[in-house]
């Protein structure tokens, strides 16, 4: 079980070259952020990084010191250009060992026709825990607060649905959190500022946006106010009334 019981937030690491060089459009982030949020829980921050073993370390020793919950999506394969579960293990300052566990769920997969090749994929960072998959048992791996993935959608989509439900149903917020969005008609985005750097001071767990749009003959913002169900409504009503005071439009 990973030892995070309070995350400071969710992230995502999407590896590889591919990625960079455009051969293949990333579909993890936008479904990542779907899983998460039916959960009542968010995604912070993304990141793309390519297969170059010292960046892919650097990234990771970087991600590693944060108290954030991190899906790594790619790069665990038995190619060469595979370097993740490696940088990994560099990153935590630990040795690649093979996994019992691993080993027999392979086996259980290929039979006795367990390559040095295919036992690769169960070489993961000394006291790695596994993440089934359900696709053709080559299982990820979890090191504390990171999770390992496939870059294969059909394979790492639902073992990034196990890892929440296994390690982090305590945090399910389904039905706690909410987001409302208002557009006003005539404000310009510099005008809101004032107004929403206040709210926001007032109310530091509650994220609020504005999306402006050129509308002629007029301008709109869109509001965007999101956080706990409680203070959301206190933000709105807030909002609501100091634009009805300054005589904008809103709907």
């Amino acid at each position: 079980m990973s030892n995070i019981s309070n995350p400071a937030g969710f992230g995502a690491l999407i590896i590889g070259d591919e990625m960079l060089s455009g051969k293949r459009s990333d579909r993890h982030m936008a479904e990542l952020i779907k899983y998460l949020e039916a959960r009542g829980l968010e995604l912070d921050w993304s990141c793309y990084v390519g297969d170059q073993p010292e960046r892919l370390t650097r990234t990771l020793a970087g991600t590693m010191a944060q108290n954030d919950v991190v899906f790594s999506f790619g790069g665990i394969g038995g190619t060469p250009d595979d370097r993740t579960r490696q940088c990994a293990a560099a990153a935590a300052g630990l040795e690649i060992e093979e996994h019992p566990a691993g080993l027999e769920l392979i086996r259980s997969q290929f039979g006795d026709d367990l390559t040095p090749e295919r036992r690769r994929m169960i070489q993961f960072p000394a006291g790695a825990s596994l993440i089934p998959n359900p696709v053709n048992q080559v299982p990820g791996f979890t090191l504390g607060h990171h999770h390992f993935v496939p870059g294969f959608p059909n394979m790492a989509w639902p073992m990034v649905e196990w890892v929440l439900d296994h390690h982090y149903g305590h945090l399910n917020a389904i039905g706690e959190r909410k987001e409302r969005t208002i557009t006003v008609h005539g404000l310009r985005e510099s005008h809101a500022i004032p107004m929403m750097e206040a709210l926001m001071a007032d109310y530091p767990e509650v994220r609020l946006s504005c999306l402006p749009r050129w509308c002629p003959p007029d301008y709109e913002l869109e509001f965007g106010v999101r956080g706990p169900n409680d203070q959301v409504d206190e933000v709105l009503s807030q909002l609501k009334a100091q634009l009805d005071k300054a005589g904008h439009r809103w709907e």
